[in-house]
C-alpha cells in the first residue's frame, strides 16, 4: 500500500494586520536635481507631479529601511515577533547580491529561524509578495508574514540621466499578514510581458563594471513606452482585477497604484471610472518613485491621513521592470 501525506492545514483566510514605513532622512527638491539634466522645477512637476523626494543619507541602506519599516508593522500589528514564520523582501536595490535583506530583517525584527527569501519583481514586487503570503497562510505554509517592499535607489541612479533619474527616491514599506476569518486578500491578477524588457533596466551588468567596460551600472527607462503600456495595458488588468473580486469601483475606499507617475495615476482613475469617494493615493508628490516600496508607503500615508478608510477596501497594483505587474483588491487594516 503506498503510503500517503498529511494534507497541509491552514486558515480559511488571510488580512493584513498592520503597515510600517521608513523614508529616506533627506526631502530632496526638484531644484536640487534640474542642473545635470538641463532641466526645470515646472518641467519635472508637469511630467511627474513630484514636488520632492525622499533620499536616504549615504549611510542608511536599503536593509536599514527595511528593518525600521518592518519593526514598525509588528509592532503596530500587536503580534509577538517570535510568531512570525514568513519574512518576504521586494527590492532591486539589495546593496549585496547575497545574502537576502529579508533573512536580516528577520533577524533584526526578533521572528528567529522565520523562513525569509528576496524578490526581485520591481515595482510590482510588493504585490507578489502580499499574493505570496496570502497563499502560503491559507496553505498552512505559514501563519504570520511580514511582506516588505524597500529600496535605496538613489544608489543606482545617473544624476545627468533625463529618463528616470529625478523621478526615484528611497524608502520601505512593510505590511504584517496573519490569519483571517473572512477573506482580506483577494484573487491576485499577475504576468509578465519579458518582450518589453529594455523598457526599463540597468545600462551595464556588474561584470562589465568589475571588468572596466563599463561605468557603475543605473537605471534607465525608455519613457512613452511605460507609460503607454501603464496607461492601456494596465488599466485592463486594474478592471480584471476588480472582476475577479466580485468588486465594483463604487465599492472601494482606496485606489493605490505603483507611485510611478501622477500622469499615470489620474489616467488609471479616469479608465476606471471611480467615484469621488474612492480616495487615490498620490504618495509620489512628496516621497517620489520608490519602486517595490511605494505601493506599501502609499498606503501608509493613506491611512495616517484618513483613518476612516480602515476596514474598506483597497485596489492595489503594481507595475515596471521586467515588465511586471500584479494586482489585488485587500482588505484595510
Amino acid at each position: 500500500m503506498t503510503p500517503t501525506l498529511n494534507e497541509a492545514v491552514g486558515s480559511a483566510h488571510s488580512r493584513i494586520y498592520a503597515y510600517g514605513a521608513a523614508r529616506g532622512e533627506n526631502a530632496v527638491p526638484n531644484d536640487d536635481l534640474i542642473g545635470p539634466i538641463d532641466s526645470s522645477d515646472e518641467w519635472i512637476r508637469q511630467r511627474t507631479g513630484i514636488v520632492t523626494r525622499t533620499r536616504a543619507v549615504k549611510e542608511t541602506t536599503a536593509v536599514d529601511l527595511a528593518v525600521a519599516a518592518a519593526a514598525q508593522a509588528v509592532e503596530r500589528a500587536g503580534v509577538d515577533p517570535a510568531e512570525i514564520d514568513l519574512v518576504v523582501v521586494a527590492t532591486i536595490s539589495n546593496p549585496r547580491q547575497t545574502p537576502s535583506v529579508s533573512a536580516i530583517v528577520a533577524d533584526r525584527v526578533g521572528a528567529g529561524t522565520a523562513a525569509a527569501y528576496d524578490i526581485n519583481a520591481a515595482c510590482a514586487g510588493f504585490c507578489y509578495g502580499v499574493a505570496q503570503a496570502d497563499a502560503l497562510i491559507r496553505s498552512g505554509g505559514a501563519r504570520h508574514a511580514l511582506v516588505i517592499g524597500t529600496e535605496k535607489l538613489s544608489d543606482i541612479v545617473d544624476p545627468t540621466d533625463r529618463s528616470i533619474s529625478f523621478l526615484l527616491g528611497d524608502g520601505a514599506g512593510a505590511a504584517l499578514l496573519g490569519p483571517s476569518d473572512t477573506p482580506g486578500v483577494s484573487q491576485t491578477l499577475w504576468g509578465s510581458d519579458g518582450s518589453k524588457s529594455e523598457a526599463v533596466r540597468m545600462n551595464a551588468t556588474l561584470t562589465q563594471f568589475r571588468d572596466g567596460e563599463a561605468p557603475w551600472p543605473t537605471l534607465r527607462q525608455e519613457g512613452p513606452t511605460v507609460f503607454r503600456w501603464a496607461v492601456w495595458e494596465m488599466a485592463k488588468v486594474a478592471k480584471q482585477t476588480l472582476e475577479a473580486a466580485g468588486v465594483a469601483p463604487s465599492d472601494l475606499a482606496a485606489f493605490i497604484p505603483h507611485q510611478a507617475n501622477m500622469r499615470i495615476i489620474d489616467e488609471f482613475a479616469k479608465q476606471l471610472d471611480l467615484p469621488e469617494s474612492v480616495r487615490i493615493a498620490r504618495d509620489i508628490a512628496d516621497t517620489g518613485n520608490t519602486s517595490a516600496a511605494s505601493i506599501p508607503l502609499a498606503t501608509h500615508r493613506l491611512l495616517e491621513e484618513n483613518p476612516e478608510l480602515s476596514g474598506g477596501l483597497a485596489l492595489q497594483i503594481g507595475f515596471g521592470a521586467g515588465l511586471v505587474f500584479a494586482a489585488q483588491v485587500v482588505v484595510l487594516p
